[in-house]
């Protein structure tokens, strides 16, 4: 049965220390907060100050309350006062170093049945624990910033860890109200392990110039729902940080997608450390602010659609799901749409799907019926592409493979007019093999939608080498006009979001693969950890495996990176037929499809 821990200490007093600190006295425990001198030691005082006085101002607690955490709270600089404490984490900077001396210090002086728990988001607490005199009371006790209000603490035993121990490091994290995740002790444990290889992706994805700052961070905030982009999160949690944890993950695995980008340490020494100095990826108002400056990187508004083709007359092909949520979208912006479906049976399911799509949105509320009426009366529907020779854009959104897209494209090239922007809406395929075949590559662009296309604002308007600013320019201004919201890239595949996603997704599979956590927890660390809207597992499953497999492969075969190559696991379950929501059977079972 676990113990129940009364007197608690914790050492280093920096924003994430003091966090801590204040967790446990808002639980009741009697806490003893060290810091190496009183200047420290003020600061430190002074987070739990601000992070309980704006809780105070928010409502979310009572100016008693707050008295009562700083009744439990004794603030010192002597490490001589942690002698009665049952549970001491320490939260000092990330240096091995400096965190053994730490804990061989604390060693000494607690008694013998205290548990030593570090902080740490990636080193080693195996090697932390043989600078103790017991090893096996030693734990990892990962909280996450800021601690008062993340959900998640990854509980890291080692090999010698007593199972007591863990079970009661688990109880008190139930205790503060926290999740916790229990896995062994291996760099990044779960969270940073797949947060950090993906927040490297996305930093090589600037340094190369691939796309904007503003580009990269809208595509992960729009197309997955993330809480930030990935550029945005790096300034927030520190460039130095961001860069020893890479560091020590890739000395512990050398796996090459951890090496930390050049830019990182560039940035580091130039001391562009991110929101707590003003500046890192973006110029903030000052530090530790959250308003971002505009400066001469930011793009003028409008810049992109600027020398756009005039649009008026848009032609959609393809019947399914995304074709109708585009013609929906293109009718509802004032367009006059013409969409090409195979067979009549095709034709009349799409009009009465946007039909029944017009009408759920006059229920809710969000379409008026005059323009409903309006949208349906722009719309008609064909079998034949010759009807798309007066349209100034074509929209093409048929099935995925690669032969059927460029027979399209070869067509519209010879039906349509020479001024008219052909746009495919392929997810990973190569956007120039479209181009190629129309025998109009300058006029030809992709514009990837998203799914459901009524709900999710992002289009990434692709460009190859060979697409002229026009035709670049005019699917901007479409983008605009539909209420989307565009970011520009160049033609490789995955595009943005893709190519950040799935690699992200393929990492979480080998974790699972290696049975380092359950596929319920690594969800977990990432929904309440990370703050992402679903886990790895359940977006998997909603994709289907399927289509992961494919858009992992066609990454791993342009890049010829191997830590790209999917994950055995994932191509098992595909070869079985576990496909996901779809199949009723995925990573998990589900009862209704």
């Amino acid at each position: 049965m676990a113990r129940e821990l009364s007197e608690v200490g914790v050492v280093g007093l920096g924003t994430m220390g003091a966090g801590i600190a204040e967790v446990f006295a808002r639980a009741g425990l009697s806490v003893t907060a060290v810091e190496v001198d009183d200047t420290a030691l003020a600061r430190g005082r002074g987070h739990v100050e601000h992070s309980t006085g704006r809780a105070v101002k928010r409502g979310k607690l009572d100016p008693t309350e707050r008295d009562a955490i700083f009744e439990r709270i004794r603030f010192t600089t002597s490490m001589e006062d942690l002698s009665q404490a049952e549970l001491v984490v320490e939260a000092v900077p990330e240096r091995m170093e400096l965190k053994t001396e730490v804990f061989a210090a604390l060693d000494k002086i607690c008694p013998p049945d205290t548990i030593l728990a570090t902080n740490t988001s990636s080193l080693s607490v195996t090697e932390l624990s043989v600078a103790t005199g017991r090893p096996n009371k030693v734990v990892g006790m990962h909280f996450f910033n800021p601690a008062p209000v993340m959900k998640l603490v990854e509980v890291i035993r080692t090999v010698v860890t007593e199972p007591s121990v863990v079970d009661d490091v688990e109880a008190l994290a139930d205790r503060l109200g926290k999740v916790d995740v229990t896995v062994g002790d291996r760099a990044g444990f779960i969270a940073n392990a797949l947060l950090f290889g993906y927040l490297n992706h996305a930093v090589s994805m600037y340094e190369n110039r691939y796309a904007s700052r503003e580009d990269l961070d809208a595509a992960m905030r729009l197309g997955c729902g993330l809480p930030m982009g990935p550029l945005a999160l790096m300034d927030l949690i520190g460039i130095d940080t961001a860069y020893e944890i890479l560091d020590t993950m890739y000395r512990q695995s050398r796996n090459r997608l951890h090496a930390p980008a050049p830019i990182i340490k560039q940035m580091m020494t130039a001391g562009l450390l991110g929101r707590k100095v003003g500046r890192g990826f973006y110029t903030y108002a000052e530090p530790d602010s959250a308003e971002v400056v505009p400066d001469a990187h930011t793009p003028a508004p409008g810049s992109a659609a600027a020398g756009a083709r005039p649009v008026q007359r848009v032609g959609v092909v393809g019947s399914g799901t995304m074709a109708t949520g585009i013609v929906e979208v293109l009718a509802l912006a004032g367009y006059d749409v013409r969409f090409v479906a195979r067979a009549p049976e095709k034709v009349d399911a799409v009009t009465a799907a946007l039909t029944r799509n017009l009408d759920k949105q006059v229920l809710r509320g969000k379409v008026a019926e005059g323009d409903r009426d309006a949208a349906l009366a722009r719309v008609a529907g064909t079998t034949s592409l010759d009807e798309l020779a007066d349209r100034d854009l074509v929209v093409e959104a048929v099935v995925e493979s690669l032969p059927v897209k460029e027979a399209l494209f070869a067509a519209l090239g010879e039906i349509t007019r020479p001024g008219t922007v052909l746009a495919t809406t392929t997810s990973s395929l190569p956007v120039i093999r479209c181009a190629q075949a129309s025998g109009r590559p300058g006029s030809v662009v992709g514009m990837h939608f998203f799914n459901p296309t009524q709900v999710m604002r992002l289009v990434e308007v692709v460009s190859t080498i060979a697409t002229d600013a026009e035709a670049a320019a005019t699917a901007h201004a479409v983008c605009e006009r539909l209420g989307k919201h565009a970011v520009a890239c160049t033609d490789r595949a995955g595009f943005i979001v893709n190519a950040l996603l799935f690699p992200y997704l393929n990492d979480a599979v080998r974790m699972l693969e290696a049975n380092y956590a359950t596929a319920d927890d690594i969800d977990a660390a990432m929904k309440v950890g990370c703050g992402y809207p679903m886990g790895p597992f359940e977006l998997l499953d909603v994709v289907g495996l399927d289509v992961a497999l494919a858009i992992e492969r066609e990454l791993y075969v342009e890049f010829r990176e191997p830590g790209f190559a999917p994950a055995p696991l994932l191509e098992h379950l595909v070869t079985a037929g576990y496909l996901g929501r779809k199949t009723g059977r995925g990573f998990r079972v589900h009862t209704a499809r």
